[in-house]
């Protein structure tokens, strides 16, 4: 409808005894008429996580779209992921290609073209402070030892600075590019201090004032302003504790949801210790571990607008997870307020019988 009414106008401007107008005219006209706001969300959101290296290889994206016949109808696909890489080259940061993360995995633009044109839903997930290329080769951006050293992880990752403005524009940048590419929502994730290794050594070369939790609700008020111009929706991945008791990384869901469209709490149940919520194993009760952990998200957001999306788990880790097991998550979210859910699989294996509608 856009276009047949783009080239009606394009073509009365044009005609016998009118003024002919710029190709810049007509580009800026085009794309103002395009703009109708963020692509309608799913009623109930049923999605997958597909990495960067796996949408590189020949046919697989197709394998994931082809999903929507057993119900799916979302796809989260990694833009800048774990190992500080972007996902494609054409439309990144300058920072980005100078710095070599960004990587011809995908073309943005075709791979928004092929999920919409199956009728699916696209999130960009922007893993966003932990970022080992970046930090090693922009030092004075990242978190440093005492000694001026680029502090690490126990796995031996780099971390920008939550503190600095700097990286905030950085990955608010890559989101402007994914957003400009097609994506539907930009998902932020490790948006957070670190966790992980000797967090007491950490030094910050550029600090505010504020504590942690102010400091990631500002950059996440921050990145919403901006990309919200684009017409893309905001969200944020957060620990599935966040909402039951401080974990000391900043991550405040209450705060957050005020600035996004949407909270995705991990509520993976291999990731809970035992005793916790009483269960003396979460991880043999999933149903009632992600059902406990939700009911501390719903109190949480309460009062915003933001949507509560868990992500659930659809992998192994700690005993052989079932078919029952995942749809005992399914079912605990949907008993919940939820709008959907995100299945998570490292290897991008999922079980297509947990995407069928409710």
């Amino acid at each position: 409808m856009i276009g047949g009414g783009f080239a009606f106008g394009a073509h009365s401007l044009t005609g016998r005894g009118t003024k002919a107008v710029s190709s810049a005219g007509v580009a800026k006209t085009k794309a103002k008429a395009a703009k109708q706001g963020p692509r309608a969300l799913p009623r109930e959101m049923r999605g997958v996580h597909v990495t960067m290296a796996l949408a590189s290889l020949h046919g697989k994206l197709d394998e994931y779209v082809a999903l929507r016949r057993a119900g799916l109808n979302t796809i989260e696909l990694d833009v800048k992921d774990e190992n500080g890489e972007i996902g494609f080259v054409r439309g990144a940061p300058a920072l980005a290609r100078r710095t070599g993360a960004s990587r011809p995995y995908y073309n943005a633009r075709a791979a928004a073209r092929k999920v919409h044109a199956a009728g699916l839903y696209l999130i960009g997930r922007i893993v966003t402070f932990q970022d080992p290329i970046v930090s090693e080769r922009r030092p004075g951006l990242a978190l440093h030892n005492p000694d001026g050293t680029i502090w690490r992880t126990r796995a031996g990752i780099g971390w920008l600075n939550p503190y600095d403005k700097r990286v905030w524009a950085y990955d608010v940048a890559v989101a402007t590019a994914a957003a400009r590419a097609g994506f539907d929502e930009i998902q932020f994730d490790y948006v957070r201090f670190p966790s992980d290794g000797d967090v007491s050594a950490i030094r910050y070369p550029v600090r505010t004032k504020g504590s942690m939790a102010k400091t990631i609700t500002r950059f996440v008020r921050f990145a919403s302003s901006k990309l919200r111009k684009l017409d893309v929706r905001v969200s944020v991945d957060v620990f599935g504790l966040a909402a039951t008791r401080d974990l000391g990384i900043g991550q405040k869901p209450e705060s957050l949801a005020r600035y996004v469209d949407a909270v995705y709490p991990m509520v993976y149940p291999s990731h809970f210790n035992p005793g916790e919520y009483g269960l003396p194993d979460p991880n043999a009760n999933p149903g009632q571990t992600v059902t406990d952990a939700l009911l501390y998200f719903e109190a949480a957001l309460r009062g915003t607008n933001a949507r509560l999306v868990p992500w659930l788990q659809d992998f192994s880790l700690g005993r052989t997870y079932t078919t029952a097991d995942l749809q005992a998550q399914v079912d605990a979210a949907r008993s919940m307020d939820t709008h959907g859910f995100l299945l998570w699989n490292p290897l991008g294996l999922y079980t297509s019988r947990a995407l069928s509608g409710s």
